[in-house]
């Protein structure tokens, strides 16, 4: 059987999110999820997911609003392409949300990713190393997603080739740094209610080596402002489906935490 990391982004950003994906990690069909540390209903939310036999990671947040003024994602892609982004700040930001992240759950996260990937950027990418060396110290380092291993590009081949670009150099970076992290990554595509997830995920699965990671964006619907919101409840259908359950069989796939 081959092992996959399948990981729900963006645990605590609503209360009917985070709901989809207790259930679902219930009910066996996650092996991963990342938290919004800065959100109002994450230190709530936490004692709940705390037991649960889950890879639970710090989903770095630069774009997502939670009731804090931010610039979009355009601003961080353009802005550390030319290299304007000032790393000290960028790393107390990592700080606050890996202390915050801890002050709740009561441990440090198990790998470290970003919303819309911004911690693979260039600078924040140099902010994201030095924060792990000041709060891991001579613990084992967490691992860490790696968008540059992108490995399918979904139903979003421009989407994924400036993603892969932005992200160019990513994963030496961590190597440099004795950091690591899944070797193959998918899970993009257009998150519109017009495309075939079980479709995709069907495709991901045939594809996937050992060891792989999937990022999904299940949930269930709330009144919260979501871009996505359309999209999450059809994630969560396909993925508490026995269908799902059918087309990991079928490919010989298991859901599993990651091994390093």
């Amino acid at each position: 059987m081959r092992r996959l990391v399948l990981c729900a982004d963006d645990f605590a950003q609503s209360p009917g999110i985070s709901r989809g994906i207790l259930e679902l990690i219930g009910a066996g069909r996650l092996s991963a999820t990342s938290v919004f540390a800065q959100s109002p209903y994450w230190r709530e939310l936490a004692s709940e997911l705390a037991p649960l036999p889950v890879d639970v990671g710090l989903h770095f947040n630069l774009t997502e609003p939670l009731g804090q003024p931010v610039r979009g994602l355009s601003y961080w892609l353009l802005a550390s392409q030319l290299r304007l982004l000032a790393r000290a700040d960028l790393r107390d930001r990592l700080l606050a949300q890996i202390d915050a992240f801890c002050d709740a759950l009561g441990r440090l996260p198990d790998y470290l990713d970003g919303h819309q990937h911004v911690h693979a950027l260039p600078v924040v990418r140099q902010a994201l190393t030095e924060a792990i060396a000041l709060r891991w110290h001579d613990r084992a380092p967490p691992y860490v997603r790696r968008p540059d291993r992108l490995a399918d590009l979904g139903d979003s081949g421009f989407k994924g080739q400036v993603l892969k670009q932005c992200c160019h150099g990513f994963s030496a970076h961590l190597q440099r740094h004795g950091l690591t992290g899944p070797d193959w990554f998918a899970g993009l595509y257009s998150l519109t209610p017009g495309a075939d997830f079980a479709a995709l995920m069907q495709r991901w699965l045939a594809r996937l080596p050992d060891g792989a990671l999937i990022m999904c964006h299940p949930g269930h619907a709330d009144p919260l402002p979501d871009p996505i919101a359309a999209t999450r409840p059809l994630e969560y259908a396909y993925l508490a489906s026995d269908r799902f359950n059918a087309d990991c069989a079928a490919n010989g796939v298991r859901l599993a935490r990651y091994a390093g």
